[in-house]
């Protein structure tokens, strides 16, 4: 936390008047590099699935606000480490990707960069790296005699992410052991390539960061700097962008800009008020007044919400697109052209059974928590309340081809006969 520092540059003031901030290393220090202008900073995001998820927008954010006010940022993409495994708040070892499946990932995950950072050759202009271009390079007996003699595996057991495992008698791999040694190694590489000096990301990296820190001092680097972001969760609890229909994905072929404005505008009423401050770019002043309303006007406070960071990574005009089309839907019942939509051949879609349809639609995970929406009242077909939990579609479901399929009254699903 920040306690009682005063921030001199406008990077450090930023974060912390936003709430992006959870731990650093040495506020001052990075202060000092920071109103000294070229501050260069990385954060690494490994390529385990083609889209990024909601869940990075906090640390993407943290990048283009340093661009924002002089910094230099380094989207660092993990080709080399998703190969290993990060194990930091895992129960169990992730599945290892195949080589094409980590490069397929890759490209989808840049699409989501040139929305928020410009690219360039210019001292402030972003770039984007791959740690594979060094770590698979590596000699491991080189590796071991070069770098492996500065750590420590008493201290290495003494880490969250491997505690937390052998606490839980759930196995942690020799291979996922690997990963801290491996990403202390890229800090202290980009540091030599780069002139990178601070590592941000989340608040569960923080003793991988730290650690190449303590490796950049062993093997000889400047000071190096770490800061992390808090975890988020929802006012509730709830992991931040968790949905019962599953992640709340960056790329438009993953999740269509309106289900992202729909996501945004759901919010938690407790939340408004963080979210505007961390994934908008409203001034201050008016994020606390936002922020301070309540009742009706609260939810015209959650639209500016999914308005300003849709149009942050979708555009402008795609957020305005989708608050119209929340605006027929819900204010004058029009079944919108461009709600998400689910195309199925007319053999399929008719007499599909209606708990199928909804798993088929995305609203719902499974079968089982369809008809636990169906006790409860949840689901609509055609805005009709579905009761029978063995019906299944018919012709006349579909007017004009397309039926309506809705959770609760805020989620809606066009199913469409191609």
């Amino acid at each position: 936390m920040t306690g009682d520092f005063q921030p001199k540059s406008d990077f450090l003031r930023v974060l912390i008047e936003r709430g992006f901030i959870h731990q650093c290393s040495d506020f001052a220090g990075v202060d000092e590099k920071a109103l000294a202008g070229g501050l260069t900073a990385y954060i690494g995001f490994d390529c385990t699935a083609t889209s990024l998820h909601v869940g990075s927008m906090l640390p993407i954010m943290m990048l283009r606000w340093l661009q924002k006010t002089g910094g230099k940022p380094i989207a660092l993409m993990g080709g080399g480490t998703t190969r290993v495994g990060d194990p930091s708040g895992k129960d169990e070892a992730r599945k290892l990707l195949s080589v094409e499946q980590i490069e397929a990932n890759k490209d989808g995950i840049r699409q989501v960069f040139d929305k928020f950072l410009t690219f360039g050759d210019g001292p402030s202009d972003a770039i984007m790296i791959d740690n594979a271009d060094w770590l698979t390079k590596l000699n491991y007996i080189d590796f071991l005699r070069d770098v492996g003699r500065h750590f420590s595996v008493n201290r290495m057991m003494s880490m969250d992410s491997v505690k937390m495992r052998l606490e839980r008698d759930q196995e942690l791999s020799f291979i996922e052991f690997n990963y801290m040694c491996l990403q202390a190694y890229d800090f202290v590489e980009i540091n030599r390539r780069y002139g990178c000096t601070l590592q941000m990301g989340g608040s569960d990296q923080w003793g991988n960061i730290v650690t190449g820190i303590d490796l950049g001092r062993r093997m000889g680097a400047p000071q190096l700097y770490a800061l992390t972001a808090p975890l988020l969760t929802t006012s509730s609890g709830a992991k931040m962008g968790k949905t019962a229909s599953g992640a709340v994905w960056l790329n438009a072929d993953m999740l269509s800009p309106y289900g992202y404005w729909q996501f945004w505008r759901n919010c938690e009423d407790g939340d408004v008020g963080r979210f505007l401050k961390l994934f908008t770019e409203l001034p201050l002043d008016e994020v606390n007044r936002l922020g301070g309303l309540d009742g009706a006007e609260l939810n015209e406070a959650k639209k500016i919400l999914a308005n300003e960071a849709t149009a942050l990574l979708h555009g402008r005009a795609a957020a305005e697109s989708a608050a119209e089309t929340a605006r027929k839907t819900f204010e004058e019942g029009v079944l919108a052209d461009d709600l998400p939509s689910v195309a199925l051949p007319a053999s399929e879609a008719i007499g599909m059974g209606v708990l199928s349809a909804f798993v088929r639609a995305g609203l719902v995970a499974s079968t089982g928590e369809a008809r636990r929406q169906i006790k409860g009242g949840g689901l609509r077909l055609n805005d009709a309340p579905v009761t029978d939990e063995k019906a299944a579609l018919t012709a006349a479901d579909f007017k004009d081809g397309v039926a309506k399929l809705s959770l609760g009254k805020k989620k809606h699903v066009l199913l469409r006969i191609e």
